[in-house]
């Protein structure tokens, strides 16, 4: 038993069954699933749908924490990649044999390409200031963080940028085997990570990097170059997220996509396990933890707890889990409720 608690998936699959268990019982039918139009419908469905975006953040989030950095511009991030899709694509009606027709500015492929460049190049700027110039990781992407809304807002116009082709929605509303597309996205992300962190040596140089930096250097790690690399990716998955929130709402905000998304992806990857002081990290944990974190917002709605108090109950249910993760807490309180009561007979 106390080797199945030490597991690190332990606690947020607990929590994460416990949040499905209180939302079950507040709403009757949460369990339940239809099947409609060729694909499932349902409560469970939706949340797997909403948590993908954050999921895809995570992911990426959790690699540059392993390497004892930070990324707080995904936010903006997904922001510019939503933009540059939209303005790519948008959708203009033309008459077709006496057929109107949406139709997008660019091949849908290009434009989907052009967002996904864009987004790796701001994860690349991150890691080259972090590896090569030498910035704290918090202040380099807090560079991105800031002109990277404004850049978003600037190819948006201030407004809302609304995409009327059709195809561009099957990333974000469109379903495949009764599932949403987006949930095999997440899973097409995190099984190529998952190989190349096991099957390769990159997961034990990311480990190395995040333990001790200059020892993996000494021991002929390219700390620098896979630091890139990290920061780049952490980009590219931001950029794709961007892609699926942009066709999950048929539109780009330069202003709100991605708000405050960072700190989600952050508490994420804190949920499902990973250090913030580096190196040990774990991929599942961080989808784990993007599915507590949109179970626990389904779940304070259906218990009716007020908007003005939300964020609170939140980072309660954070702050408690975090606890429970904690080896030193758990000794605590096992020390605590053990220790024997002062002046007891022998």
């Amino acid at each position: 038993m106390q080797a199945l608690t030490r597991h690190r998936l332990f606690w947020p699959v607990v929590t994460l069954v416990l949040l499905l268990a209180v939302n079950a019982v507040f709403n009757p039918g949460f369990w339940q699933l239809q099947w409609r139009d060729g694909h499932l419908y349902g409560s469970v469905i939706d949340i797997l749908n909403r948590a993908a975006p954050l999921a895809l953040v995570a992911l990426g989030m959790t690699l540059v924490i392993a390497t004892r950095g930070i990324d707080i511009s995904v936010g903006a991030t997904v922001a510019i990649a939503a933009a540059v899709a939209a303005l790519m694509i948008g959708g203009e009606l033309v008459v077709k044999d006496g057929v109107p027709l949406h139709v997008s500015r660019f091949p849908m492929g290009v434009a989907l390409l052009a967002a996904l460049a864009v987004a790796a190049l701001c994860g690349l700027w991150n890691g080259l200031l972090v590896a090569r110039v030498g910035m704290q990781p918090i202040i380099a992407t807090l560079i991105l963080m800031v002109a990277g809304r404004g850049i978003a807002q600037l190819l948006t116009g201030g407004q809302i940028i609304t995409v009327y082709y059709p195809p561009f929605f099957f990333l974000g509303n469109g379903f495949l085997l009764g599932l949403p597309f987006a949930v095999f996205i997440v899973a097409v992300v995190w099984g190529v990570l998952h190989l190349l962190v096991t099957r390769t040596a990159l997961g034990l140089f990311i480990q190395t990097i995040g333990i001790n930096p200059a020892a993996a250097r000494l021991a002929g790690v390219q700390e620098r170059l896979i630091t890139v690399c990290v920061y780049t990716f952490c980009g590219l998955a931001a950029g794709i997220a961007g892609l699926v929130i942009s066709s999950n709402v048929k539109s780009a905000d330069g202003n709100n996509a991605g708000m405050l998304m960072e700190l989600d992806a952050i508490l994420a990857v804190t949920l499902g396990g990973t250090l913030l002081t580096g190196g040990r990290f774990s991929l599942a944990g961080s989808v784990l933890g993007a599915l507590i974190i949109q179970t626990l917002t389904s779940t304070i709605y259906s218990i009716g707890v007020p908007p003005e108090i939300n964020m609170v109950v939140k980072a309660a249910v954070v702050f408690a889990v975090v606890l429970m993760q904690s080896a030193e807490f758990r000794a605590a309180v096992r020390g605590w409720v053990t220790r024997p009561v002062a002046g007891a007979r022998r």
